[in-house]
């Protein structure tokens, strides 16, 4: 039975609707017993809309939710189950560390399930089993006019008809309060039913469906001249009340001198004392005749049966015909409100129902939205270490460059591109290098480390008007078992890329000179060649010196010496 299938109540404070499960789907319809790893931790069932916490275990959503919305700070109960004393950040539960599990979500709407109604042989997944329950003829659900019961879909069309206590209405003759089916069937002995003449037969036969030939108005008798089809002639007769009134009313003011009495209603006759009372009566139903004909003409019903030849011509057969008709008429129009009754009620418990369902798919936008806020701060976090990572990697690419260039020889040869640009900032001030310091590199493998320090614009006397170049000692890892101060031979060179004419300048190291004692900083005071090269022939046509805007500077440091 479907009331079998739904979970125990956790305490929220809404009510599950129809074939809903507030929390997760029952193990029982299952064909094969689930997965731990499938199972909600709060309810025990298969986890339905599955949510992640950070500490790893799976709550239904449902479930997280009114876990969340009714604690404070609440500890995962399985980390409470696996180690009592443990209350990690990543234990407690809060919106902000749950994560849809689209992955277990998956999986799970893939299980094989069966339907749990007794006689539904149904069978398929459980994506489907929702869908399922809201159409499965074999499942209880409460009568839909609220009697209460719980009834087989497939029998609620009978329940309404038959046994609903809400769906009953009362018997406008004798009142007696009977169900749809017990109507069609009730025969009720009251004095309007006794009273169907042959002119009722005769009227039925005129009014037949589909009749084409024009009839007239069954008020034609009294005056009335309208005729038409009978679809048209029907419409005439429920909405002309007032003024068929006002020609009974002619009809009884005239009755007494024009129609002759029959015979049991002579001794009723009326005198000429009773005469005004029948006007009257007549014409209280002309004043009330917009109140509709049933009330008037039951009113002339309730008039004594001796009050002269107008009370004969209202009782007479046509006119007990049509009050019997009115009030069939007004049965079938009070059965059809009571039946606008039940669906407006049914429609008003689908708009709740409705709102409900908006009520919930808000919560999850509202957690969605926390999800999203909180995944936009990770994808943030995410992003700063990229920006980190990139930057120990571009170091590292200059770190591994560094070593690619050095020299552990004695001898390195400086390459300096885009030299017009260099050259600008240098005579500018500009820059920010108005020097430039070349690669370190050694003079063997463990010896000085060395490099060279260029001035393009000059520097000290050869300002404006030379190339200074300077040789630099730099601390390094092996200077404690070197032999200080430095005394070897520097020679420098700019290339001539035809191979025609070096520029070569020569030194010894002054052993007095701090630039050649042993470093205590990073590097030496630079000690060198202030008038290195004119500026003047760095463009000379017979060398090439500056080629594709490019120089080659080589600096040999003669250990043998």
């Amino acid at each position: 039975m479907e009331s079998c299938l739904k979970p125990a109540d956790h305490g929220d404070s809404s009510a599950p609707g129809e074939n809903e499960y507030p929390s997760g789907f029952p193990q029982s319809i299952c064909d094969d017993v689930p997965q731990q790893k499938y199972l909600c931790s709060n309810c025990n069932n298969v986890l339905n809309e599955a949510r992640q916490t950070l500490c790893g275990h799976r709550y239904c959503l449902a479930c997280v939710n009114w876990l969340v919305r009714n604690n404070n700070k609440l500890v995962c109960k399985k980390c409470k189950e696996e180690d009592p004393s443990s209350e990690s950040e990543t234990s407690i539960l809060t919106s902000d560390n749950l994560f849809n599990d689209a992955a277990i979500n998956k999986e799970i709407l893939e299980l094989k399930v069966h339907c749990a109604n007794q006689g539904c042989s149904w069978r398929s997944i459980l994506k489907e089993f929702e869908e399922h329950q809201g159409q499965c003829e074999y499942a209880l659900i409460p009568c839909n006019i609220g009697c209460g019961q719980m009834v087989l879909r497939k029998a609620l069309a009978c329940h309404l008809e038959n046994a609903c206590p809400n769906n009953m209405s009362a018997c406008p003759a004798c009142s007696r309060l009977m169900s749809l089916s017990e109507q069609q069937k009730h025969s009720c002995q009251s004095l309007q039913e006794k009273k169907v003449t042959k002119s009722d037969k005769k009227q039925k036969k005129y009014q037949l469906p589909g009749s084409k030939r024009k009839e007239s108005c069954v008020f034609s008798e009294v005056g009335c001249t309208f005729k038409g089809i009978m679809e048209k002639v029907r419409v005439h007769e429920n909405s002309s009340h007032v003024s068929h009134l006002q020609l009974l009313l002619q009809a009884a003011r005239t009755g007494s001198s024009d129609l002759p009495a029959p015979a049991s209603c002579k001794e009723n006759m009326a005198t000429d004392e009773q005469l005004p009372q029948v006007r009257e009566t007549l014409s209280g139903l002309r004043l009330h005749g917009d109140m509709g004909l049933s009330e008037g003409e039951r009113g002339l019903l309730e008039t004594d049966g001796g009050e002269c030849s107008a009370a004969h011509s209202l009782l007479c057969e046509d006119q007990q015909t049509i009050l019997l008709d009115l009030e069939r008429q007004i049965d079938t129009l009070q059965q059809r409100v009571q039946i606008s009754e039940n669906i407006i009620s049914v429609l008003n418990r689908e708009v709740e129902k409705t709102q409900l369902g908006v009520e919930a798919l808000e919560r999850e936008n509202q957690s969605s939205q926390y999800l999203i806020h909180h995944l936009e701060i990770k994808v943030a976090e995410q992003e700063e270490r990229l920006t980190r990572k990139d930057t120990v990697i571009n170091s590292l690419k200059q770190s591994l460059t560094a070593h690619l260039e050095v020299s552990y020889d004695g001898t390195f040869i400086w390459r300096l591109s885009d030299l017009n640009s260099k050259m600008k900032e240098a005579i500018s001030g500009h820059g920010n290098r108005p020097n430039l310091y070349s690669p370190a590199f050694y003079t063997s493998r463990y010896g000085f480390k060395v490099c060279m320090r260029l001035y393009l614009n000059g520097d000290g006397l050869g300002k404006g008007t030379h190339i200074s170049l300077f040789f630099v000692i730099m601390k390094g890892e092996y200077d404690s078992l070197l032999s200080w101060p430095f005394k070897h031979k520097v020679t420098f060179f700019l290339l001539d890329q035809n191979h025609r004419e070096h520029v070569i300048d020569a030194f010894r190291p002054d052993l007095t000179s701090s630039s050649f004692q042993r470093p205590v900083s990073d590097m030496n005071v630079a000690s060198g060649c202030p008038l290195f090269f004119p500026l003047s022939k760095l463009n000379s046509p017979k060398h090439a010196y500056c080629k594709d805007n490019t120089i080659f500077i080589k600096c040999v440091v003669d250990t043998s010496s």
